[in-house]
C-alpha cells in the first residue's frame, strides 16, 4: 500500500485523505506558485500506525466520554496516549517508504541529508465551523530519514495534546477518531518570514493585503518574542497605505550543528530596519493576488524569503488556508502581536 504522494500530485479533492495543508500546497504548485518540494503522508499512514501498534482500541476507550472542562483527566489521558505512541515503532513498510521519498528529495537537491520541515496536516483542520490551526505540531530543520520518521510520529502524537483533545471535546468530536496527514518539505533558510492576508483581516476590505514580517524563521513571532513589522498594501495600486516597523531583537536561524533552529540576537544595526524592501512587498502582493485568484477566496498565507536564492526565486509559499473569522482568531500569534495587527490595520495608524 502506498502511503506517500508528491505534493505536486495533490489537489483540493485530496484533502479528506491528506489534510488541507498538503492538498493546498499541491494546488499552489499546480498554479505555478513557488512552493518548496516535498511529499505528503496520507491519513492511512496514521491509521496503519495505530492499528499495527494495537493502540486504536485503547485510545478510543481512553477518550470516550471526555468533556472539555475535565482538564485534569484530559492531561492524564494525553500523557498516557503520548507515551504509548512514542514507544510504538513506525511500521517497517511505512518507514521504508518515507526513507525512499526522503532520499528522492536528497538526490534532487544534490545533497546527502537535506533539512526538511515535517508539518502536521490534520484532516478537517480549516473548516468553517472549526479550525485546528496551531493545535498540532510542526518540526523544522529535520535531517536524515530516521529523524524524519520520528518527526512524523511526533506529529501524530500531537493529535492527542491536551489542547487538541479539549478542542475536539468542545466541538463534540471527542469520540470520533481524528485523522492526520503529514507534510514533508525541503526547508527554506529564511532570511525573512511572515504571514499575509489577501484582505484586511479586521475590516474585511478586499482591496487591501495585510502583511507581517520578521527576521529569520517565524518561531520568534509565534512564541511572542518579537513584534513583527506590519504593512497594509493596496492590492490595486501597490501603495503602502500603513506600516509599522518594530524593534526585532531576536531571530531563529539554522543550528550550526545541522539540526533544528536556534535563537540568536539580531545585530543592533538591523533591529529597527524594515524586513521588506519595496520590491519584496511588490512580489508578495503579486503572489497574494495569484493565490487568491486560484482558490477563488481570500487566503491566509505563510511565506518565506530564502537567504540565498537567484533573483526571482527568493519568495516561497509554505502554506495557504482560507481566511475565516476562526482562522484569524486561532492563528497561534501572541496576544500583543495580534493587538498590534488590530491597531495597525483597524485604527488607521501609521508609524515610520
Amino acid at each position: 500500500m502506498q502511503y506517500c504522494t508528491p505534493l505536486s500530485e495533490l489537489r483540493v479533492i485530496d484533502e479528506p485523505r491528506f489534510g488541507a495543508k498538503s492538498a493546498n500546497l499541491g494546488e499552489l504548485l499546480s498554479a505555478g506558485i513557488r512552493v518548496p518540494s516535498g511529499f505528503a503522508l496520507s491519513s492511512r499512514a496514521f491509521a496503519s500506525f495505530v492499528d499495527e501498534s494495537g493502540l486504536d482500541g485503547r485510545i478510543a476507550d481512553a477518550v470516550a466520554g471526555l468533556t472539555a472542562g475535565d482538564a485534569v483527566r484530559i492531561g492524564r489521558i494525553s500523557h498516557a496516549i503520548s507515551e504509548s505512541m512514542r514507544s510504538a515503532p513506525v511500521p517497517d513498510c511505512l518507514r521504508d517508504e518515507i526513507s525512499r521519498r526522503y532520499e528522492g528529495l536528497a538526490r534532487a537537491r544534490g545533497v546527502t541529508s537535506p533539512p526538511v520541515a515535517v508539518r502536521s496536516s490534520a484532516v478537517g483542520e480549516d473548516g468553517q465551523d472549526a479550525t485546528f490551526a496551531g493545535q498540532q505540531e510542526s518540526y523544522l530543520w529535520v535531517r536524515g530519514a530516521e529523524h524524519v520518521c520520528d518527526a512524523v510520529r511526533d506529529c501524530w502524537v500531537s493529535l492527542y495534546s491536551p489542547p487538541a483533545i479539549s478542542y475536539r471535546a468542545r466541538l463534540a468530536r471527542g469520540s470520533e477518531p481524528p485523522a492526520m496527514g503529514v507534510t514533508v518539505q525541503l526547508m527554506v533558510d529564511a532570511e525573512v518570514s511572515g504571514v499575509m492576508f489577501t484582505c484586511n483581516p479586521v475590516s474585511g476590505d478586499p482591496s487591501m493585503i495585510a502583511i507581517n514580517a520578521s527576521w529569520g524563521l517565524g518561531l520568534a513571532v509565534v512564541g511572542g518574542e518579537v513584534t513583527p513589522d506590519h504593512y497594509l498594501v493596496s492590492k490595486v495600486t501597490g501603495e503602502v497605505v500603513r506600516e509599522q516597523i518594530s524593534a526585532k531583537q531576536v531571530e531563529y536561524v539554522p543550528d550550526a550543528r545541522g539540526r533544528g533552529a536556534v535563537r540568536v540576537e539580531v545585530p543592533p544595526a538591523r533591529r529597527d530596519v524594515p524586513c521588506l524592501t519595496g520590491q519584496d512587498l511588490s512580489a508578495l502582493v503579486d503572489v497574494g493576488r495569484a493565490v487568491q485568484r486560484h482558490f477563488g477566496s481570500h487566503q491566509d498565507i505563510e511565506w518565506a524569503l530564502a537567504r540565498e536564492a537567484r533573483p526571482g526565486e527568493r519568495l516561497l509559499i509554505v502554506q495557504s488556508r482560507p481566511v475565516t473569522a476562526l482562522s484569524v482568531q486561532s492563528r497561534p500569534r501572541p496576544a500583543d502581536a495580534l493587538s498590534m495587527v488590530m491597531a495597525t490595520f483597524g485604527a488607521g495608524r501609521r508609524e515610520p
